[in-house]
């Protein structure tokens, strides 16, 4: 006569006595673990937009940091290292995580659209009144070139997604995108 296994109640059930499959049973036993894991406590959440290879520790990035603790010209030195291979001068937006040991982990995003869209009709600014006065006409190319480059920092599903966040964009600016 085969041995039964005696069902097991209360907290030391497991999923398999229920007759769940093994792989729900497997998620469950990994998702029931707690792991005390050293974290470090985050004090600020810091959002910079800094020239890239030409950030110096002078306002604004040293009055935004100095109240944290965070060692102005030590970021600017790892922000110049970290973005040399960019273009000089392109403006980089900056997430900046400050630990409450005074250390600090930062994330280089892509640059803002209109800067991308200024570089490519290279012009100055956005027109004061978009609906009357019109800047430039934004090419397919150049607008395909800069949903490949902003893809990544989008909510965008797709790359004509992406495509139409750009030309709103790029319409709100005074500039007009090829049909």
């Amino acid at each position: 006569m085969p041995v039964r296994a005696l069902p097991v109640f209360g907290r030391n059930a497991s999923p398999l006595d229920k007759g769940v499959s093994l792989e729900t049973a497997y998620q469950f036993h990994t998702n029931s673990r707690r792991i005390k894991m050293a974290t470090k406590k985050v004090t600020a959440v810091i959002k910079l937009q800094c020239p890239a290879g030409a950030a110096t520790p002078a306002p604004p990035i040293g009055p935004a940091l100095g109240p944290h603790g965070v060692s102005a010209p030590k970021f600017v030195q790892e922000f110049n290292d970290r973005t040399k291979t960019m273009e000089k001068g392109l403006i980089i937006p900056v997430v900046l995580t400050v630990y409450a040991d005074k250390s600090y982990t930062f994330i280089l995003k892509t640059p803002p659209a209109p800067v991308l869209i200024k570089k490519a009709l290279k012009i100055q600014k956005g027109s004061g009144n978009p609906l009357l006065n019109k800047v430039g006409t934004l090419s397919k190319k150049d607008l395909e070139e800069i949903a490949n480059i902003k893809m990544k920092d989008t909510n965008a599903n797709d790359l004509e997604a992406c495509k139409k966040i750009i030309a709103g964009t790029a319409r709100s600016m005074g500039v007009e995108v090829e049909q």
